[in-house]
This record gives C-alpha cells, sequence and structure tokens, in this order.
C-alpha cells in the first residue's frame, strides 16, 4: 500500500529520473539485478526506482551517475531537484533562498535549527510529529533536511548566527542520548569560523526586556545583497522582502542577539548540558 501511494505522490523530477535511467540502462543492455550489482542495489530497488514504488535517493542518484551518466551529468543535476521536492510545500521558497545566502541569521524558540540538526534528532523531531507521516515520507525528509548542511562546506562559506532559547538545549525528542547527541554536534558546529552560536538565557524575563517573545524567525542576506526574513507559523511558511518590515525585524533580531550569552558562555552551556546524564 505504501509503495502504491509513493507511486501517486512521487514527484515530477521523480518520474523523469525514472524513465531516464530505465532507457539508459536499456540503452546499455543492462538488466535490473545487472545494475543493481553496478550501483550497490538490488534488482528490486531499481524496479522500485523505475516504478516510481520507491524513487532514487540522493545516494542512489550519485551511483546512477557513474554507472549510466556518460559525462552527460544528468544525474547529478537531478539531485538539486529532487532534494528541492522533498521539503514541505512551505519551505521551498526560502531553501533555495538558504543555500546561495551570503549570511543567514535564525533565531529558534522550541527545537534545534533545521540546519543544525544530527539525523538522531530529525528522524525522532518528524517522526513524532502531527499529524504523522508515513515512514518513507518521514526519511525523505530526513535526507531533505541532512543534505542543508552541505551549505557548512559551501565555497565561499557563509557566515551562519544561531540563537537558541535556553528550553531548546533541554527538550528531548526521542531519548536523552538522542539530545545530548545533538548538542555534541551543535557543540562543534559552534567552533566552526564561520558559525556563531548563542543561546538566550530562560531567566531572560526576569531582566524587565525579552525582545524574543514574538517567535522565531530567520533573517538572510542573498547572493545580491539582498535582506529576507522568513518565519513558519501553523505549517505557513511567510517570507518578508519589503525593506521597512525587513528593518524592524532585523533590529528585534539585534536586540534578541544582544540579550543571549556570549558565544563563549554559550558553548560552555551547551557542552555542560551535553554531558549531563539523565
Amino acid at each position: 500500500m505504501a509503495r502504491a501511494v509513493n507511486k501517486v505522490e512521487a514527484s515530477g523530477t521523480a518520474h523523469l529520473v525514472a524513465a531516464l535511467a530505465k532507457a539508459l540502462r536499456e540503452q546499455q543492455q543492462l538488466s535490473q539485478e545487472e545494475l543493481g550489482r553496478k550501483i550497490g542495489y538490488t534488482g528490486s530497488a531499481v524496479s522500485a526506482m523505475e516504478t516510481c514504488a520507491q524513487p532514487a535517493s540522493d545516494k542512489m542518484l550519485v551511483k546512477l551517475e557513474e554507472a549510466l551518466g556518460g559525462g552527460l551529468g544528468v544525474f547529478q543535476k537531478a539531485r538539486r531537484w529532487m532534494l528541492l521536492e522533498k521539503y514541505p510545500a512551505r519551505f521551498r521558497g526560502f531553501s533555495e533562498l538558504e543555500a546561495g545566502a551570503v549570511t543567514i541569521c535564525s533565531y529558534e524558540t522550541l527545537v534545534v535549527d533545521g540546519l543544525f540538526q544530527t539525523e538522531e534528532y530529525a528522524r525522532a523531531l518528524i517522526g513524532g510529529s502531527y499529524p504523522p507521516v508515513s515512514e518513507q515520507k518521514r526519511e525523505e525528509l530526513v535526507e531533505a533536511r541532512l543534505a542543508r548542511r552541505a551549505l557548512f562546506e559551501r565555497d565561499p562559506a557563509p557566515m551562519v548566527e544561531l540563537i537558541l532559547e535556553e528550553g531548546v538545549l533541554k527538550r528531548p525528542f526521542g531519548s536523552w542520548e538522542v539530545l545530548r547527541g545533538q548538542l555534541r554536534s551543535l557543540a562543534e558546529d559552534a567552533r566552526r569560523d564561520n558559525v556563531c552560536v548563542q543561546v538566550l538565557p530562560m531567566d531572560r524575563g526576569l531582566r524587565g526586556t525579552h525582545a524574543g517573545d514574538r517567535g522565531a524567525m530567520k533573517l538572510v542576506e542573498t547572493r545580491e545583497h539582498e535582506h529576507v526574513v522568513y518565519m513558519e507559523i501553523e505549517d505557513q511558511g511567510i517570507l518578508i522582502s519589503d525593506p521597512p518590515e525587513v528593518s524592524q525585524l532585523a533590529h528585534r533580531y539585534a536586540k534578541i542577539r544582544a540579550q543571549a550569552l556570549s558565544p563563549d558562555d554559550s558553548l560552555d552551556l551547551i557542552e555542560r548540558l551535553a554531558g549531563e546524564e539523565r
């Protein structure tokens, strides 16, 4: 049943990749089993890919390029679009901006920013969401989310700022060990030259002001040095590009950053929490 649903829900890119892979396989007079052996998959997996019962994963696309691409790069080019179509519709527009951004500033109040999530944390978070998603859809979303981390290795690397509410560091998904692994990974990312991670203390409101009381946001500077703000509210993605509105939100973000712990103190807190046994 799940695979029948996959065939119906498969994207246009998935169908194009399937048709192209089948045509090139047949042109090279390879059976599904023979192609499977060349790329490290079973013949059944190749069949599922060609019928879109199980669309090609990013790893399979890499192998298909090596085995069938013939130097054309078609499967390599398809990787971008396959990953893009795995994102929720509300996020696709922003994902393109994020991938090419010069600067990314994120303030998160409930969960670790998706760009920084580990595989285990992302799987627990997505798997426990509501309404629930199928196992196949969960794995697609996890794969797409992890693919965003390629941005850290991009050349030139963007400047990335992350401000997290302290409560995020104490909120487990899946298990306490999943959270500890996430915190250890976050600490490693915080040491990157192009990354700054800060924590907004839980008791900030006791000082009389709390600039982050209106929720999460992301500020992006594009390749063209335009500034855009992205926010999500109950499964609705909102992109704001009007300069006066962006300016106001940028000022709010700057205030949140000023109220947060320093990067060094934040890293000390993250590492301490990562080492706590529960």
